[in-house]
């Protein structure tokens, strides 16, 4: 059986459990939560938390070391850095918007057992000066992501000028990537019990106002996902790429049926190029540089589930993020998606990252995780359609700058 299905089985049961709790045996719910419901969710949890800081450290290096190569550096290379970069954006302007709009976390819903006190945002100059950290092993203690994000930065790209001399350092890197991408993988697999007994807890205190909370929290990534593939990257296919929208959308979508069953930008990598090549008319060259870049640093779908869960999480706990809070959940989320690998589970672990950003708590993960994997292979599709739009793109301008060079030369 699929990790899926296990999980949307955990999911189900949670939900029926959570409700026969609520609704049937009231007096049970203490027992049951404190002593198998609660654990289960907690251990889970746990282990998300526990993976946080290394993973975006170590991530973060590869992921600069291969950007910041100067020969990578080129032309096409900044141009398909900056695509990424400002699509990224706008999806997290989209999410936010949209969580806004439809007050997916208004309400009397609250996270049973969580205590939580608001915290004061620092200004906004404050924030971009603290960026740079004066410890960071400190900032690594204290959690403090922007700081860490911005040393793993400055590491990979010494790695990357360096080249040579420091082989052996970016090979232990890489194989510290290789066992923390083995560790997400097994602790996904404790994913389905996590889901059953955070959505019972959270369903059996709540009852139906849970699934309703759920329900618009779903609705509205769900749209802006649609919202940011139709209008976003249809627009940038058919300005830039020169090509009509809903062509782009049928010969790729051979590829967006692999992602959305697998939920792995890196699992879908080798189709999404064949297609693009075959199907799309990208160059090998482009197609090889650019969508294996985006694969590690392009990430809008998870973006947008970021941005709407920190409002929603936001408004669960009743807790007003200023302009300065709303800015640190773009910077941090635009900058965590560089590095960050396309495997199934690493979504939660970014947004774990960006709500200790702007002071939420982490165990708050339990509102979202039950519905994650469902919306996890949506936003997966949206991840390798922005990677080949991005090709696309890159392709057509460089068709239109060797034709321009061809009349020059005439």
């Amino acid at each position: 059986m699929s990790l899926t299905r296990k999980i949307l089985i955990g999911m189900g049961l949670g939900i029926v459990v959570g409700l026969i709790l609520n609704l049937a045996l009231p007096g049970w719910y203490d027992a049951a939560s404190t002593y198998v419901l609660v654990p289960l969710g907690k251990i889970f949890v746990n282990l998300i938390k526990m993976l946080v800081v290394p993973i975006v450290i170590v991530s973060l290096i590869l992921g600069t070391a291969g950007i910041s190569d100067p020969k990578k550096l080129s032309q096409i290379g900044g141009k398909t850095i900056l695509f990424f970069l400002i699509t990224t954006a706008i999806a997290l302007i989209l999410a936010l918007g949209a969580g806004m709009l439809f007050q997916p976390g208004a309400g009397d819903f609250q996270l049973d057992g969580a205590n939580f006190e608001e915290k004061e945002a620092p200004a906004v100059i404050e924030t971009l000066v603290n960026i740079i950290p004066a410890n960071p092993f400190g900032a690594m203690v204290q959690e403090s992501m922007l700081q860490i994000i911005a040393f793993s930065i400055f590491i990979g790209y010494g790695l990357s000028r360096l080249g040579d001399k420091v082989s052996g350092v970016l090979r232990l890197i890489e194989q510290a990537n290789e066992v923390l991408m083995y560790l997400v993988q097994a602790i996904m697999k404790f994913a389905p019990y996590g889901a059953f007994g955070l959505i019972a807890v959270a369903i059996g205190g709540q009852g139906m106002d849970a699934i309703m909370a759920m329900g618009k929290y779903m609705f509205a990534v769900l749209f802006v996902l649609l919202l940011h593939l139709v209008i976003t990257y249809g627009s940038a296919i058919s300005f830039l790429g020169k090509m009509n929208p809903i062509h782009f959308i049928k010969e790729f979508s051979p590829a967006m049926v692999v992602a959305f069953s697998t939920s792995s930008s890196s699992a879908t990598l080798p189709i999404s190029m064949k297609t693009a090549q075959n199907n799309l008319g990208v160059s090998k060259t482009v197609s090889s540089f650019v969508q294996p870049l985006g694969a590690t640093i392009n990430m809008d779908g998870t973006a947008i589930m970021q941005g709407v869960a920190t409002i929603f999480i936001a408004q669960v706990y009743g807790v007003e993020l200023g302009l300065g809070q709303l800015l640190t959940v773009i910077l941090t989320a635009t900058l965590a998606s560089i590095g960050t690998a396309g495997v199934p589970g690493v979504g939660l672990i970014m947004l774990s990252m960006v709500l200790t950003s702007v002071g939420l708590p982490v165990e708050a993960i339990a509102l979202v995780l039950g519905v994650d994997r469902l919306l996890d292979m949506c936003r997966t599709a949206v991840n390798i359609t922005g990677d080949a739009a991005c090709a696309v793109i890159i392709e057509r301008g460089e068709e239109s700058g060797a034709s321009d060079s061809n009349e020059v030369t005439a």
